[in-house]
């Protein structure tokens, strides 16, 4: 049989208190909710080769309004039809980009394909686009990440990323630090 001291007592009724329970889903949620982030905005675009942009313009309410973080993935030319959402240069290899809706595909007299592109909210056509200016297609789609996206540079988001990977391999060292100082002290009593 184990006698506890008082001061064991009572730090043992403190890891059951609601407190302690309040305490361990929040801190749970938010470390769920910050790999979570980091997954649909860092990992898994780098991982699948796309590039993550933030919708600004309303060109594209009601599906993709403004602040909306949108994927896009490098497709092959054939693989691109009418409907598909695209985000493309506006002048090729110029760094401004925009994301519209592909409303009809052609080829010009040399064999070449190219795109006309109209938002969704918008009256008019985009001028015809070549597959060169062709970012991508949408892979998916979140809302109200892009202005999170937007606050962020890439070095910002790199940075967070080590931060992150950081405090979770401190965690888990306090975690188990924790645990080996309770089961040497079970055992020593």
């Amino acid at each position: 049989m184990t006698v506890l001291t008082r001061a064991q007592r009572r730090r043992e009724e403190q890891k059951t208190g609601p407190f302690w329970w309040a305490g361990q889903v929040l801190s749970w949620l938010a470390l769920f909710i910050v790999l979570c982030l980091l997954a649909v905005m860092v990992v898994i675009p780098r991982l699948g080769g796309a590039t993550a942009y933030t919708v600004l313009t309303g060109s594209m309410r009601p599906d993709f309004p403004p602040g909306r973080l949108v994927v896009v993935k490098p497709v092959p030319v054939e693989a691109i039809e009418v409907g598909d959402v695209l985000t493309y240069q506006l002048e090729s290899g110029e760094p401004g980009v925009v994301t519209h809706r592909v409303v009809s595909v052609a080829s010009s007299l040399s064999g070449e394909r190219q795109f006309v592109l109209r938002g969704d909210a918008n009256n008019t056509d985009d001028a015809p686009i070549v597959a060169e200016q062709v970012r991508g297609k949408l892979w998916y789609s979140l809302p109200w990440l892009g202005y999170l996206n937007s606050a962020l540079s890439a070095s910002q988001r790199t940075w967070l990323t080590w931060l992150a990977i950081g405090g979770l391999l401190s965690y888990s060292l306090v975690m188990f630090t924790g645990a080996w100082r309770e089961h040497r002290g079970k055992k020593a009593s």
